[in-house]
């Protein structure tokens, strides 16, 4: 094992991999569910879940929500575009932008995903007692204030 004069790095025990890790692998099982029933992947499902909790929002915000890369939102927007699950319409209040919104078979998808979802965290957080989950989400957000 390689050492510095800071000590040494184990993986494991190192919460940014952890969490990525962890995050990766959460969404990579419940993407395998949507891509089998509705033949979505990942980045298209976060947008979807974005989507079905605002009536109308820019891709600029949606990537600010799911802290996700710029252009992996715009492909996937495209995508989803083409699948016709979002539409594209001007902004109400300012004519030069745009909003993104489900069409009406984005809301019957979105609304089929939502037990899919739930079932999944209920399954993912089964060892967890109820205070081990409001722990687990306080401490969360206490990381996501950390200042970076």
């Amino acid at each position: 094992m390689l050492s510095t004069d800071t000590g040494t790095l184990t993986l494991q025990q190192f919460l940014p991999y952890r969490l990525s890790a962890l995050t990766n692998r959460i969404s990579q099982s419940l993407a395998n569910k949507y891509s089998k029933r509705f033949g979505i992947n990942v980045h298209e499902w976060r947008i979807i879940a974005v989507l079905g909790e605002e009536e109308a929002i820019s891709a600029v915000a949606i990537t600010n929500r799911i802290a996700m890369d710029k252009v992996a939102v715009s492909r996937a927007v495209k995508k989803l575009i083409e699948k016709e699950l979002v539409v594209k319409k001007l902004d109400s209040k300012d004519q030069r932008k745009h909003e993104l919104a489900l069409s009406k078979t984005g809301i019957d998808i979105y609304q089929q995903l939502i037990p899919i979802a739930l079932a999944h965290e209920k399954a993912m957080t089964a060892k967890l007692s109820l205070k081990d989950k409001n722990d687990l989400l306080r401490l969360l957000s206490k990381l996501d204030q950390a200042e970076l």
